[in-house]
């Protein structure tokens, strides 16, 4: 039998017509030799319907160099595209309906309102939500700000701490607001009045649609935010298993821990340390968080349809209680370079791939009745 085909969909190609993340996909391409798996990378401009072929870009790990090569269809296809306003997110939507026939490890995730939302219906999950809302009009921010001293409000499609703003109740009508624009620039915190408040947040928001969520208490001793990413990946044997988790912190002034935002990585038992005693404690919690993301990921694909990766930004208070802040489809790795977890990341990079062998077999074989 030839090799099983796995075609990697991605829209990133950056300023300089380079592919972005392309050292993960390298090392993905490397490791899929070795399993007897031939990977290659592609965008939906890069298909040709006519021809019914793909201009696929292929590495070779013996040269180290990228180049373009014809191929045909994959026997599978793993979506890395994240859901963005733009010509190329529209012409991923038209490959993904015209052939919708094929393999796909993953379907698009909704946004993050959607999500909260089908994860509030499981009262299983309720109390590790924080209150969440849309951001209809200014009504909305101070309704959730008279229950709780701190919110966030953040775009409903937004990456990597982009636009995300946090606002802090300081009396009856003074407020603290810090935040970072759309390019990840961070705003200096500034106390508004009620009425200046619900001019900047209208502002802000603009025509896009924002959320406003419960501020968790994630501020470390020094200051800094810190907040912690769970993956959970599919297996070779088709199962949702933990891959890892890390501890982030967030740079100096910064709402969002981030690490394209200028965060840092930890392990997740560092960090629980600063803030819970006891290591059996601290275990209770570490298995709470993993057997929370594992219960989510199961019940989301249920909900939603095929999918074989999820990153769950998770914040956990002082008393040990989990949050879940986030749910990412499309998830980066260096968190777990950053945090000297080399297994977790080498496990992030062959999970999909034993995932896409065992799912190939599964399909690949003839019923037996």
């Amino acid at each position: 039998m030839s090799q099983p085909v796995l075609g990697i969909l991605t829209l990133y190609m950056n300023n300089k017509k380079q592919l972005e993340e392309r050292h993960i996909y390298q090392k993905m391409i490397i490791e899929g030799q070795r399993l007897g798996l031939d990977i290659f990378v592609f965008t939906p401009m890069d298909v040709y319907d006519s021809k019914k072929m793909i201009h696929a870009l292929v590495y070779d790990p013996k040269k180290r160099t990228w180049s373009r090569k014809w191929r045909s269809f994959p026997n599978l296809i793993f979506d890395r595209c994240r859901i963005q306003r733009s010509k190329r997110f529209e012409q991923l939507r038209r490959f993904r309906s015209r052939y919708a026939n094929l393999n796909y490890l993953n379907r698009p995730l909704r946004d993050k309102w959607t999500i909260y939302q089908i994860l509030l219906k499981k009262s299983r999950f309720r109390s590790h939500l924080p209150k969440t809302l849309m951001f209809r009009s200014t009504a909305d921010i101070f309704n959730l700000l008279n229950d709780y001293p701190s919110i966030y409000v953040k775009p409903v499609n937004g990456t990597g701490g982009r636009g995300i703003v946090r606002v802090e109740k300081l009396s009856n009508d003074l407020y603290l607001i810090q935040g970072r624009k759309k390019n990840r620039r961070i705003i200096s915190a500034q106390k508004l009045h009620k009425a200046r408040l619900s001019a900047f947040l209208l502002n802000w928001r603009g025509s896009s649609r924002f959320l406003a969520q419960q501020g968790i208490q994630i501020k470390l001793p020094n200051g800094r935010v810190h907040d912690y990413r769970m993956l959970v990946q599919k297996n070779g044997q088709g199962e949702w298993d933990v891959t890892g988790c890390a501890g982030r912190i967030g740079a100096p002034r910064s709402v969002t821990s981030n690490l394209h935002g200028g965060g840092h990585a930890v392990t997740m038992n560092s960090l629980l340390a600063q803030g819970i005693s006891g290591e059996e404690r601290r275990q209770e919690v570490r298995r709470t968080a993993e057997r929370l993301s594992l219960e989510i990921a199961a019940y989301l694909e249920k909900t939603i349809g095929a999918l074989c990766e999820l990153a769950l930004d998770l914040a956990i208070d002082k008393n040990g209680h989990v949050y879940v802040l986030e749910v990412n489809p499309k998830p980066a790795r260096e968190v777990f370079i950053q945090s000297g977890d080399s297994e977790a990341y080498r496990r992030a990079i062959i999970r999909p791939l034993e995932y896409a062998l065992w799912l190939h077999k599964r399909t690949a074989a003839p019923s037996s009745h």
